[in-house]
């Protein structure tokens, strides 16, 4: 472990010159390449003690009961929704034709599970200051097939989570929350993520925390969490753990299905399953990862502050971000809208940025309708009032970076940049 940290100092130790602003990336030391060697080292592998250890760590940070690795954040928002279609919900479970309340202007794989259930998005606005869900369109979008409200918090800005959780509570739907982009923000003083029935966090490098590919659903719900580790391991009735036998006790002991009684309980599938599981391999990065998080967390908090202040002089040109209010966000990224009378087009400021070695990214696929899998019309989905603004995200939004790996002298070539531009 000694020669690791000493490789670590010789391969990516130095202040190297910057020469480009990314929008995203990974911030990482010694621990992160120590511990990914001890697990190698240890020759186990697949999900283990590691991951154990992660599952605990990350559920006593947010005050979770269940915390469920899985191999990434999309596979975790499958599986959130797939949950809810369990027979073991009974008349609660959502069903083929069901309609689930989202919005379009995010990334796809908020939206992806509810068609690949057989359900039927519905699509709310959003406002034009934080880019999530208006809340007055909630009972626009209501109708007697809705089951669920299923929201990101974008860009690590939380949605009116009094507001959507009140709607939930009052017309008896499942609320999931896409945390992906949002581990660490806040809503009323309580984490992001432990609202909701079910929800979900990611752990590629461009999010809070990496472990290369992976992610977690998270619920306080023993029931919800039975079905996720059940539909996560090939969807087997049997909990041991990976390399464990005989947790219950009676393993030769259970008569379900149709199966004779007795059958081994670890070939006895309750659910319509996949392997969805990570290795302990990716979860030792994501172990040294989350002793760095609430450092992370403060870091991202600081680089928007100074993008505030930096854009302040342009907010005649760009509407600045604002958080939701009763929020504290741990933010992904620094949104930027352009006002009507800016005088300029996005591609123009984008392509001026681009050219001076600063990242941009769109609002992800802006208006998720006009997305070329759904223009071709093979899904249904409806639309509650109007995506107004939705096609304003489209059209006139973008983003830059503030993960931790940048600072105050990355935000002085983003100055001298738009200066030049505006000149």
């Amino acid at each position: 472990m000694a020669l690791v940290a000493k490789y670590h100092r010789a391969r990516f130790g130095g202040e190297a010159a910057i020469k480009r602003v990314p929008v995203s990336g990974k911030v990482f030391d010694e621990k992160e390449l120590q511990y990914g060697v001890g697990a190698v080292l240890d020759g186990w592998w697949t999900e283990g003690k590691i991951s154990r250890r992660f599952e605990k760590s990350l559920s006593r940070f947010l005050g979770l009961k269940h915390c469920l690795v899985v191999n990434s954040g999309s596979s975790a928002n499958l599986l959130a929704l797939t949950a809810l279609t369990s027979h073991v919900l009974g008349e609660r479970r959502i069903q083929p034709g069901d309609e689930v309340i989202t919005v379009a202007a995010g990334f796809p794989t908020t939206v992806n599970p509810i068609l690949q259930v057989g359900c039927v998005p519905v699509f709310c606005d959003v406002l034009p200051a934080t880019h999530n869900l208006d809340p007055s369109q909630l009972n626009a979008a209501l109708s007697s097939k809705t089951k669920a409200v299923f929201l990101a918090h974008t860009l690590g800005n939380p949605f009116d989570l009094k507001a959507v959780r009140a709607f939930c509570d009052q017309h008896d739907l499942w609320l999931i929350e896409d945390n992906c982009d949002a581990l660490g923000s806040r809503y009323n003083n309580r984490f992001t993520g432990t609202f909701g029935d079910l929800a979900t966090v990611s752990f590629y490098p461009a999010h809070h925390i990496t472990m290369g590919e992976g992610g977690v659903v998270l619920t306080q719900d023993d029931t919800l969490a039975k079905i996720v580790r059940a539909l996560r391991d090939w969807g087997r009735d049997c909990y041991c753990p990976t390399g464990k036998d005989n947790t219950c006790g009676k393993r030769f002991g259970w008569k379900l299905g149709d199966l004779p009684e007795g059958y081994d309980h670890k070939y006895i599938y309750a659910e319509l399953g996949y392997n969805l599981k990570n290795t302990d391999l990716n979860v030792a990065l994501g172990l040294a990862q989350l002793d760095k998080l609430q450092g992370f967390i403060e870091k991202r908090k600081a680089n928007f502050a100074a993008l505030s202040a930096l854009f302040e002089p342009w907010s005649d040109r760009f509407e600045l971000p604002q958080a939701t209010p009763n929020s504290d966000p741990a933010w992904f990224g620094f949104p930027l809208s352009l006002r009507a009378d800016c005088g300029f087009s996005r591609n123009a400021v984008i392509n001026h940025l681009e050219g001076d070695g600063i990242a941009t990214r769109l609002v992800f696929a802006g208006n998720l309708t006009r997305q070329p899998y759904f223009a071709r019309g093979e899904y249904s989905y409806r639309v509650a009032t109007t995506l107004t603004q939705t096609d304003r995200v489209m059209n006139d939004a973008f983003w830059i970076g503030v993960y931790p790996g940048l600072d105050q002298r990355h935000f002085e070539i983003v100055a001298e940049s738009l200066r030049r531009f505006f000149n």
